[in-house]
């Protein structure tokens, strides 16, 4: 058995992307981690869809029972800005990885090139600069649904690092009490939970999540606001609509006892540092170990359907 690395570096990336523009957002994304690498971090950590965006607020022309014109030439711009997996997109970020020697997670809208479905995906690449996980939401929320499909294809990766099993859920799929079981009988130690929640139930969520689970929390937004969305759309009544403040960030690191490593960050675009001592992961099991001593797999099974 392999020894594990004691200390990470974490940068929790909470940035706005180039609203709508995959290009212009990839090379925001390459600078980001080329930047962290030379800040000494190990794991990079960005927020969910951040290429080409999360498009809050927007319905694309989607009523019950019938569509517009205009909102489907939006859907389009979002569409042609998505990421195709694997790709020289893909590959742009995964030389960035290897060029940092950094572990670096990142939310995309992928585009399904068979398909032309689109599916809301976090990718991790690894520190040899290789794409080693790809995971799709497995069920969108409320009005993404319009936006994305429902994810089957690598429901539940975990990746393993000098610092213990590292996985990922998405925004509200951490709501999903079997997800995230499916999650902690793989090992988690590093959890990571990219997302677009302001809001302070959201933060207590994490925080259970991480006594569930007794794992590192890794949570991490994006900063929005309402003067970053382009002038291109069809629809513009919906953008005039939204807050100033669109998505206003709060990521932070919960420990394995569910304390802050690092509290919410609001209001600004930042990358943020947090060093976290891997060895409490296994003192905060030594009374409670969920999928280990402290279950009971005579009466509880939990069976996982992977393709």
């Amino acid at each position: 058995m392999k020894q594990l690395e004691k200390n990470c570096k974490v940068a929790l990336v909470q940035a706005s992307p180039v609203m709508f523009n995959k290009d212009a957002t990839i090379d925001k994304v390459v600078q980001e981690i080329l930047e962290a690498g030379k800040q000494g971090a190990n794991l990079i950590v960005f927020p969910e869809s951040f290429i080409p965006c999360y498009p809050y607020g927007m319905t694309f022309g989607f009523t019950v029972g019938s569509r517009t014109e205009e909102g489907r030439k939006d859907w389009k711009v979002y569409y042609d800005n998505s990421v195709i997996v694997p790709s020289a997109d893909t590959d742009c970020i995964a030389k960035a990885a290897g060029e940092a020697n950094v572990y670096v997670s990142i939310g995309i809208t992928e585009r399904d090139i068979n398909t032309c479905t689109l599916y809301c995906t976090n990718l991790i690449f690894s520190p040899e600069g290789k794409l080693v996980s790809k995971h799709r939401k497995l069920k969108p929320t409320g009005a993404e649904r319009f936006i994305w499909g429902d994810g089957y294809e690598g429901a539940f990766p975990v990746i393993d690092t000098p610092w213990g099993n590292m996985g990922s859920l998405i925004c509200w799929e951490n709501y999903m009490p079997l997800a995230r079981a499916a999650l902690y009988m793989k090992g988690v130690s590093l959890y990571l939970a990219p997302n677009t929640n302001n809001n302070e139930e959201w933060q207590t969520t994490i925080r259970h999540i991480a006594i569930e689970g007794h794992c590192y929390v890794i949570n991490v937004n994006q900063y929005v606001t309402k003067d970053m969305y382009p002038d291109i759309f069809h629809c513009p009544d919906e953008i005039a609509k939204l807050p100033e403040g669109v998505l206003t960030g709060g990521s932070c690191i919960v420990d394995p006892f569910g304390h802050y490593v690092k509290a919410p960050v609001w209001d600004k675009e930042e990358i943020i540092y947090v060093d976290i001592d891997m060895d409490q992961v296994p003192l905060s099991r030594m009374e409670f170990d969920g999928t280990g001593h402290y279950s009971r797999p005579d009466i509880l099974e939990l069976i996982i359907h992977e393709n």
